[in-house]
This record gives C-alpha cells, structure tokens and sequence, in this order.
C-alpha cells in the first residue's frame, strides 16, 4: 500500500510543530526556573538586608541601654559608687556589659564604655579606660569671657595653651563670643572681616552652641580642631596616620604601636567643652551654706548645725563689722583680743562685711567697737581673732569641714572650673597664676584616681594644706580650679561579641541633679566602631575571629 506525498508531508509537519513545542517548552521552564531563582535569591538578600537592619537597630538599643545604664550608676551616691568600683576606670561595670544573653556567645549584645586613659608623664594617650570623662578637665569656652572678667588677659591665656593655637587664633575665638564689635588686639568682629566673606556672616557675639562652631571663626580649621583622629577614637590609628601624611596634618610626636593604643595629636576638641560644672554640695549632697546670706539670724542657724559656736560667730563678726585693717605693725586696733566664742552679737544689724571667697576667713580679724567714749577720746576695741589659722600645720585640721560645708557662690553648681586632680598638663598651664612648676608638681603629686586614698583631693585646698601653694597663691587660683566636676562625657558602644552591626555614640552626663540627664547625644557610628572588639570585650569563646 502506497502512501501519498501529502500524508507524508503532513507528517513531517507534525513532528516539527511537536519539535518547537519542545523548545518553547524548555524556554519557558528555563525562564521559570530563572525567575524562580531571581526572586529567591532577592528574597534571600531582602532576608539579609532585613536581618542587618534589625542588627543595627539592636546595636543602637545596646548603645541606649549604656546609657541608662551610665545614668543609674550616677544617681548613687559618691560612697556606693567608689564601693562598686567608681567612675574613673571600671571594667567590671563598664566593658562588655551584657544586654542580650544569647547562648551563642558570638550574637550576644553587648555595650562598653570608653574614656581616655592619659598619662601624667607624657602628653600623648596611653590608651583607653572603661569609665567616665570629667569635663571639668577640658576648658570650658563659653566661660573663657568671665575668666577674663575675673582677671584681665585670663581668657587668652586658657586659650593659649591649645596646641598650635596662636594669640590672633585665641583672640578670634574671644571676638566671636564678646557682645561687642570692637576688634581685640589680634582678633576679627565682623566690620573689618566676617563682612568681606562671600557669603558674609556675623559672629556669634555670645555664648557658642557647639565645639565645632569654632569652624566658623578665622584661622580655625579642620586639622587644628579635630587633629588627626578621624574616626574620633581618641588614638592614632595606623591608617589615620597613612592619611594624616597625605593630608599634611602633623603627627610627629605620635609614636604608633601594634596595639594602636598610642599617644595622639587630637586637636582642640578633646581639650574643650561646653558643659564643665560641679555641685555645689556636700559630700552628703546637702547644699552648702551661703556665707554671704543677708538674713544673718538664718545664716547664723545654718552655721549653728554643722560648726561650733566659735566658728559661727567668727562668721557672723565678719559679716557684721568686715574684716579689720591692720596698723604697719600688725597691730588690729585698741582693746583686747578675745575669741569668737564669747561674742553676743545683734544680728539685726545691718551687714558690713561680704566674703569674696572662702578662703578670706584664714587668718582674718575683726574690730568690734564698744560705742563708749573714753577718756584719751578713742572708741575701746575688741579684737576677734579668726579661728582658722593662717598656719600651714593648723589647716589640715579645719580646711577639709570648711570647705565642704560653706560656699560664696549663691547657685545649686558652679560652672567651669577646672579639675586639678585630672586636667591634663597642658590645661593646667593655662589656669591664670599657674606656673610651669606648680603644674609640674601637681601633676607629680596627685594620685591614680582609681586608688583609695585616705588623702584623696576632695577640695582644690590641698593645694594649701600640703604647703603646694602659699594662701594668697591659692587665692589667686581659687576662682578657677576645683577638685572634681559633675558632668562627665564618654563614648558608648553598642556591639555584637561575633562582629558586624555597631552603634557608637558620644554622650554628656549632667550629675549635679538628684536625678542624671543627658546634656548631649551625637551619634558617631557613620565612623566605624573605633575599637577592635577585645577591646571592647568579647568572651572567650573557641573559633572566634578577630572583626
């Protein structure tokens, strides 16, 4: 039987039509299975992308709970928190603190707090510490105009000491707070520079908002406020090195380890501040007793609950009648010479006398005139000699309970001393009246904050009672110096003990309340985590790698 062409033909058409179906088949599955693949896969990176957000959300709650957890640390009181370790250097409170328990150790959330380590000896970093900054050892800027109230040239002379800073940099930066418009000696107001800018702006003409305003004075530039520190971590690091060269910021006095905590040039910045106070408080946190109080019958009930009857009235003498001038022969008037506990005094009496500081009751008399004619036509005296003998021997014995129990400072803190115990070298030369051998020998004697020392500085005064300084040389300081502030600064990590995800944030502590608060928050995590993380702490946990 014969098949016809057409039959044949038809057939063969058949199997190419099977034959594409085929193809168009596998196409389509091979598209599919493409399509397939692609949505997993940005599946997969959506999954990734999804966990590394919720990481970093993670890493910026760690850095929170630093926070809060800075914050209840500093709401104990002085003896509780020396007890647990204190503020300055605590690892077992600060580093590696865990937030997250997981029983991998390597997603375990952590949070460390970080300090600079300095040291005394040597003006570079001697790395890092797990514990808080004191900002009174920076150099409060917007208060630089009243020490220059306090004492004339004072203001450049705390600007001065910044390095590479020079006097028309110094007096720049003291035009741009003053509210005048009249040009210091080497300085810039706005009629005879900002004017000529393009844009043009005009100075602050009072107190700054931030460190980094300081940009917008003349002569002030990136590298002389940030140094060569670009990650902010208070070091050195190899790299910021490489780059400092290439950008021709100086780090020659640098020398860099392998452990990258080295001494750094840092700029102004880790030398300055905005927030620097102290409680003006007991060591009880009572506060002080206004000396200058008008109302002389409180002031004398006040005295009355902490000092004996000859300290009070001593106080209350000299607030009444001044202190006395004394005769070229150191003679104080006519009559005789008691002590202050005998006094009966009339304290509805107009006050006459006002204490610019404390330290005026060293050695101070006082003249009480008797009101009674006599016969050589001179008014009887009656000499109250001081209590708190100008004899360095004597001091110890009465400094200590009188300065932390009376202040002529009439506010809840005081703004903007700085701290002799922790101030750097450099600080310290710029206090006015220091000398290069004062700050030498303070530096030399004050001791390792973390020691428990029984003759540990609580008042700048120790300067006084261990013969440092003389009385009128304590002064002359005393309007500047202080023995420790209540506002503290520190960098707060948020971090993972197996790497990835960070937060990083520098934070401001203001303590001088019942409550602690923070003054300032900047989030720094944009550059990088800033320290290896057995630095910030890691368990000891077998495989795990160096991030």
């Amino acid at each position: 039987m014969s098949i016809s062409q057409d039959s044949i033909a038809t057939r063969r058409r058949t199997r190419v039509r099977r034959g594409v179906v085929l193809i168009i088949v596998l196409v389509v599955v091979v598209v599919i299975a493409l399509a397939a693949y692609t949505f997993s896969d940005l599946m997969i990176a959506h999954r990734r992308v999804t966990e590394v957000n919720g990481r970093r959300i993670q890493a910026r709650m760690l850095a929170q709970s630093g926070v809060e957890a800075v914050k209840m640390f500093l709401m104990q009181d002085e003896a509780t928190r020396a007890e647990a370790g204190g503020i300055y250097n605590n690892p077992f409170i600060f580093q590696g603190a865990v937030v997250i328990p997981e029983q991998d150790a390597l997603s375990r959330g952590s949070f460390t707090v970080l300090a600079p380590l300095l040291d005394d000896n040597d003006p570079t970093l001697a790395g890092v510490r797990y514990g808080l900054e004191d900002e009174s050892a920076r150099v409060n800027l917007n208060l630089v105009l009243k020490a220059d109230g306090i004492q004339e040239g004072a203001g450049r002379t705390l600007l001065m000491v910044l390095p590479g800073m020079t006097e028309d940099v110094a007096d720049a930066i003291l035009d741009w707070m003053d509210e005048d418009d009249e040009a210091r000696d080497y300085g810039a107001e706005f009629s005879d520079y900002y004017s000529t800018l393009q844009p043009a702006y005009e100075p602050r003409n009072g107190p700054i908002q931030s460190v980094e305003e300081l940009l917008l004075v003349v002569g002030v530039t990136p590298e002389l406020l940030f140094g060569a520190d670009f990650n902010r971590n208070g070091m050195i690091d190899p790299h910021e090195q490489t780059m400092s060269t290439s950008l021709g910021v100086d780090t020659t006095t640098t020398a860099v380890t392998d452990s990258g905590l080295s001494g750094a040039t840092r700029g102004w910045s880790p030398y300055l501040t905005l927030y620097s106070s102290e409680t003006n408080a007991n060591i009880d946190g009572l506060p002080r007793i206004y000396i200058n109080n008008e109302d002389l019958e409180t002031l004398q009930a006040e005295l009355s609950e902490v000092f004996s009857d000859e300290w009070t009235n001593f106080i209350l003498a000299y607030r009444l009648y001044g202190p006395s001038d004394d005769d070229d022969n150191g003679n104080a008037g006519v009559g005789s010479v008691v002590t202050a506990d005998t006094l009966e005094l009339d304290l509805t009496q107009e006050p006459k006398g006002t204490f610019t500081q404390v330290l005026d009751l060293i050695g101070a008399r006082v003249a009480i005139s008797n009101q009674e004619e006599q016969p050589n036509n001179q008014n009887e005296q009656t000499t109250v000699q001081s209590p708190f003998d100008s004899d360095i021997l004597a001091m110890p014995a009465y400094m200590g309970t009188l300065m932390n129990n009376v202040t002529t400072v009439d506010a809840e803190s005081i703004p903007g001393r700085i701290n002799i115990n922790q101030a750097p070298y450099e600080i310290l030369l710029g206090i006015p009246g220091m000398t290069e051998e004062l700050a030498e020998q303070i530096v030399n004697l004050r001791v390792d904050p973390t020691e428990d020392d029984e003759g540990s500085r609580s008042h700048e005064t120790w300067l006084l009672t261990e013969a440092v300084v003389t009385v009128d040389e304590m002064k002359n300081l005393l309007p500047f110096v202080c023995a420790g502030g209540d506002i503290f600064r520190a960098q707060i990590v948020g971090y993972f003990q197996g790497g990835g995800p960070s937060a990083r944030a520098e934070v401001v502590f203001d303590a001088t309340t019942d409550t602690p608060r923070v003054l300032f928050w900047r989030d720094i995590s944009h550059l990088g985590r800033g320290y290896a993380l057995e630095t910030l702490g890691v368990d000891l946990v077998e495989g795990l790698a160096a991030q």
